[in-house]
């Protein structure tokens, strides 16, 4: 079975769109584009990270953000972010509290794309999506930069994005 073509916006050095391309070509070629993170974070301070399942073409079986996904073209990221929170988490935003708390730059930072960062608040874990993860845990932001540090497998942009929003 083939999945469909991803079109993504294309974008420049200020993350003003210039055309569209494939994901593949992107990630293929390193062309800039946009994406969207989050994490759920509790009471405790500490982030949801999943897992992602074996079945992933791109870092299989890695921890990873609570969300995370390709803006579309023609979409904004809050628009990306609530799509990727309802697939993935099964949570519509309209029911639990969030916020923007970050936007990077592949040419300011080592981050992969333009980036928007977003922090969901519950203590309670979501009813994931069984085809993007096998398992989640609660962690403290140090103990997950640990477990990385350590060696358990991460989503490649995963320790920056958690030292660079939540402290080293």
């Amino acid at each position: 079975m083939t999945t469909p073509t991803e079109w993504l916006d294309l974008v420049n050095e200020r993350d003003e769109v210039v055309g569209a391309v494939t994901r593949d070509e992107a990630w293929a070629r390193r062309l800039p584009v946009r994406v969207v993170n989050a994490f759920l974070v509790n009471r405790a301070g500490q982030l949801w990270i999943p897992r992602r399942t074996d079945a992933k073409r791109l870092f299989p079986g890695c921890l990873d953000m609570s969300v995370g996904g390709h803006v579309e073209r023609g979409e904004s990221y809050e628009a990306a972010f609530r799509r990727e929170t309802q697939e993935e988490l099964n949570l519509d935003l309209n029911t639990v509290p969030w916020r923007e708390i970050a936007a990077f730059s592949p040419v300011e930072t080592t981050l992969s794309a333009f980036m928007r960062v977003y922090e969901l608040r519950s203590d309670v874990a979501p009813a994931f999506n069984p085809e993007d993860f096998s398992g989640a845990e609660w962690l403290t932001p140090a103990e997950l930069l640990a477990r990385i540090e350590a060696g358990d497998p991460a989503k490649g942009d995963l320790a920056e994005l958690v030292a660079r929003c939540y402290g080293p």
